[in-house]
C-alpha cells in the first residue's frame, strides 16, 4: 500500500522570517513533467492521432488503490479505431483485492474482473511495456498525442503514480468524453436524453469502445458544422 505520508515532499529552510515552503522532492514514481512543448508559444501535436486509454483500479486514490486493468486504443481525429491495443488485467500485490470496498469490491465481483486478477500471470511492469509499445508504434515522437477517454483525469493520475513511462509521452492535454457529457447535461439536455445507453461494465477494453462511440455521437449530436 502507497504511503500517505509527506515522505514524498522536502522542506526548505525558512529565510528572512518566511515559514518553510514545501518542495516536491523529484522520485522515479512521480517524475517531473516538463516537456518542451509546454513553454510559451504554439503548442504543437499531432491531432490526427488519439491515444485511449481506459484502467480499473481497486479505488480511485492512487496512494491507497492500484491498477488491475490496462486497455489502449488509437483512433484518429475521425474518431475511426486505428487499431487496438492489448487489453491486460494485472496481477494485483497481496491484500490489495481484499482491501476494496464497496462498491468497487460488487464492481469487479459481477464483471468477473477480480477472478481475472487472481489468475492474471501479468505484472503491472509487463502490462505498461507491452501498452507503451503500442502507443510508440503509433505515436514514436513523445508528448505529440493527447490522451482520450472518460474521466481520462483519474487514469492519468494513476499513470502518473504507477506507470509515469506512459504518461510522460503521451501529450499533457487531454480530451475527457466526462466533461462533454456534464456540459451536454447542462445545455443540451435533450441531446443527452437521446444519446445511446452505456452497458458500464466496467472491464478497459468495452468502456474505451464505449467512450469513443459516446464522444462520436456528441461530435453530431452537438458539435455541428457552422
Amino acid at each position: 500500500m502507497l504511503s500517505t505520508s509527506l515522505s514524498g515532499c522536502a522542506l526548505e529552510p525558512a529565510l528572512s522570517g518566511r515559514p518553510p515552503a514545501i518542495a516536491p522532492r523529484l522520485t522515479p514514481r512521480y517524475p517531473q513533467q516538463t516537456p518542451a512543448n509546454r513553454e510559451s508559444g504554439p503548442t504543437t501535436y499531432d491531432a490526427a492521432v488519439l491515444v485511449w486509454m481506459d484502467l480499473e483500479m481497486t479505488g480511485l486514490d492512487p496512494t491507497r488503490h492500484v491498477i488491475v486493468e490496462v486497455a489502449s486504443l488509437v483512433t484518429d481525429d475521425q474518431l475511426t479505431v486505428v487499431e487496438e491495443g492489448p487489453d491486460l488485467v494485472v496481477a494485483a500485490p497481496p491484500g490489495a483485492l481484499a482491501a476494496m470496498e464497496e462498491p468497487v469490491r460488487g464492481m469487479h465481483e459481477r464483471s468477473g474482473l477480480r477472478a481475472a486478477v487472481e489468475a492474471s500471470p501479468v505484472g503491472l511492469e509487463e502490462a505498461g511495456a507491452r501498452t507503451l509499445d503500442f502507443i510508440r508504434a503509433h505515436v514514436p515522437e513523445p508528448g505529440t498525442a493527447p490522451l482520450c477517454g472518460n474521466s481520462i483525469g483519474t487514469d492519468r493520475r494513476f499513470l502518473a503514480a504507477y506507470l509515469p513511462a506512459i504518461e510522460n509521452h503521451l501529450h499533457y492535454r487531454s480530451i475527457d468524453v466526462s466533461t462533454i457529457k456534464e456540459l451536454c447535461r447542462r445545455w443540451y439536455p435533450e441531446a443527452l436524453a437521446a444519446a445511446p445507453e452505456k452497458a458500464s461494465g466496467h472491464r478497459a477494453l468495452e468502456d474505451i469502445r464505449e467512450s469513443v462511440a459516446e464522444l462520436a455521437y456528441y461530435r453530431t449530436a452537438i458539435f455541428r458544422p457552422i
